[in-house]
């Protein structure tokens, strides 16, 4: 029965990401965009997959990964810049990048947690915390070099990918919530990851 539990979510989480990445994918904003935002999904799918029976991840982090799938998929389809609900809500710009930011902190900590917590040496405390946020930190800028290449490959048309705004420091502050996002995964929910990868060790 514990057997049966523990495949439920994944599986409803691999549903939904097919169902909402079908619809992602239905007319949107910009389609040069779109295959460049959910391309982080597509590549995550098969390596889940292939690697759910050798080394499943925790029920925790498959959740994480699915919402942030949703968010990429979200931002896909309407571009960054313009999903609904997220106008002005400070700054007079549309902030739904931020959000992508965070996560983008906030879920790569708890992956990055979980592998060297299950495969190094390495347990809970602020050494580990440590290597994770920078580790986070690194991920957020590679991205801003990949959204730089992009914008040197694509020039007008990497605008919708880009996503500035007109924001001169939208770079730095799509690193600080990457940041943001990181420690508070690891402040918030540390305790319950390390409960749920007790028996796995």
């Amino acid at each position: 029965m514990h057997s049966i539990k523990r495949h439920i979510i994944p599986a409803v989480c691999l549903a939904l990401t097919f169902v909402i990445l079908t619809w992602s994918g239905i007319a949107p904003y910009d389609r040069v965009t779109w295959y460049m935002e959910v391309a982080p999904v597509i590549i995550v799918i098969p390596v889940l997959w292939l690697s759910y029976e050798r080394f499943p991840l925790s029920t925790l982090l498959y959740l994480l990964i699915f919402i942030h799938g949703v968010v990429l998929m979200v931002g896909g389809h309407y571009s960054y810049a313009r999903v609904p609900f997220f106008d002005g809500l400070w700054d007079g710009r549309n902030n739904y990048d931020k959000i992508g930011h965070f996560a983008q902190g906030f879920i790569p900590a708890l992956a990055i947690r979980e592998l060297l917590v299950r495969t190094s040496p390495l347990r809970s405390g602020k050494w580990l915390n440590a290597i994770i946020v920078f580790a986070c930190l690194g991920i957020s800028a590679l991205y801003e070099l990949i959204e730089w290449g992009a914008a040197m490959m694509l020039g007008q048309g990497a605008e919708e990918f880009l996503g500035t705004q007109g924001d001169i420091w939208d770079t730095q502050k799509d690193m600080a919530f990457a940041g943001l996002g990181a420690v508070s995964a690891l402040i918030l929910l540390s305790r319950l990851h390390d409960t749920m990868l007790k028996p796995r060790r």
